[in-house]
C-alpha cells in the first residue's frame, strides 16, 4: 500500500478536491426513519458516504460520536465499508491521541490496527513520545494540532516562545525534526486565515487538515487563498454538519451530496492553480 501522504495526493488529482466530510453522527439528528435501530448510526454515515464519495478527498469519523453511543463496533463496521466500497478515498480518525511510551503505543494500536484508519489527529503537547508511536506505521499519516479552530486556543497556541508563536513553533517542529518519514500534517482552523497563511509560509508543501467552515462560520474564500500550496492542493478542508443534517427527512443523503457539491465547487472557486503534476 502507497504511504497516507501519497494517498492523498493521489485523491486530490483523481477527485480534484480539496473537501473533507466529517461524519460526526448526532444520534438526537438522525432521520426518524433510522432510530430504534441497532446499526442506526453506521447507516446513517453509510448512506452519506454513497452519496458524496465522488466529491471528498477523505473522510474524517470523530470517535467522541460513536463511543458516547457506545457504537465503536459501527465505527470499525463504517470504516471497513470505505476501505471496501472505496478504497481510493483515504480515512481521517479525529481521535486527537497522545500519551507517553507504551501509552501511546496502545492508542496507535487502536487507531491503526482496530479502527483500520488511514490517518489520524494527535496533540503535541507531550512532544515527539507521544507522536513517535504513531509514526512507527509506516503507511499512516497523522496531523498535529497546531492552531485549532476555537477561540480559546489563543490561551497557549498563541503564547511567545523565544520570538515565536506556539504554533508556530509546533509548525516547525512538525514539518522538520519529527517529520523524518514525512508522514505528518497539521491541523490550522479556517476561523485564522493569517495563522493558516503563516504555518503554510513555515511547512511548504505539507497537508493541512482545515476545520471550521459551514457550522464553524470560516470564510472558504480566505482560507483556499491562505493555505493552499504550490499546486493549488495541500488542504483537507473538513465540514461536517452543515452537510450531514442539510435535511433531517429521509432525502438526508441526497441533500448531503447536493450541500458536499455545493461546498466542493465553492473551495475550487478560489484556488489559484490546479495540476496534476506533484
Amino acid at each position: 500500500m502507497a504511504d497516507f501522504v501519497t494517498r492523498l495526493k493521489q485523491r486530490w488529482r483523481d477527485s480534484d478536491s480539496l473537501l473533507c466530510l466529517g461524519l460526526d453522527p448526532d444520534r438526537d439528528k438522525l432521520p426518524d426513519s433510522l432510530r430504534g435501530r441497532d446499526d442506526a448510526i453506521s447507516e446513517f454515515c453509510k448512506a452519506i458516504v454513497a452519496a458524496t464519495a465522488d466529491l471528498v478527498c477523505a473522510y474524517k469519523p470523530q470517535i467522541a460520536y460513536f463511543a458516547a453511543a457506545r457504537a465503536e463496533d459501527q465505527l470499525e463496521a463504517l470504516i471497513a465499508h470505505i476501505h471496501s466500497q472505496y478504497p481510493e478515498v483515504p480515512v481521517i480518525l479525529d481521535a486527537k491521541r497522545g500519551d507517553m511510551g507504551a501509552t501511546s503505543e496502545q492508542y496507535a494500536r487502536e487507531v491503526f490496527e482496530r479502527y483500520r484508519a488511514d490517518a489520524v489527529t494527535l496533540q503535541p503537547y507531550q512532544g515527539i513520545d507521544a507522536i513517535a508511536p504513531f509514526l512507527a506505521y509506516r503507511d499512516r499519516g497523522a496531523f498535529i494540532l497546531c492552531r485549532t479552530s476555537n477561540p480559546g486556543g489563543d490561551a497557549l497556541q498563541m503564547l511567545d516562545v523565544g520570538g515565536e508563536r506556539l504554533y508556530e513553533r509546533v509548525a516547525r517542529l512538525a514539518s522538520t525534526a519529527w517529520n523524518s518519514d514525512g508522514q505528518l500534517g497539521l491541523v490550522v482552523g479556517a476561523t485564522y486565515p493569517a495563522e493558516l497563511a503563516r504555518v503554510r509560509a513555515i511547512v511548504g508543501n505539507m497537508p493541512l487538515l482545515v476545520p471550521g467552515i459551514g457550522a464553524q462560520g470560516g470564510d472558504v474564500a480566505a482560507a483556499v487563498r491562505a493555505g493552499e500550496d504550490a499546486y493549488g492542493a495541500g488542504l483537507v478542508i473538513n465540514s461536517s454538519r452543515a452537510i450531514l443534517y442539510a435535511s433531517s427527512d429521509e432525502n438526508f443523503a441526497r441533500a448531503a451530496r447536493i450541500a458536499a457539491q455545493a461546498t466542493r465547487d465553492d473551495i475550487n472557486r478560489y484556488r489559484s492553480a490546479r495540476t496534476t503534476k506533484r
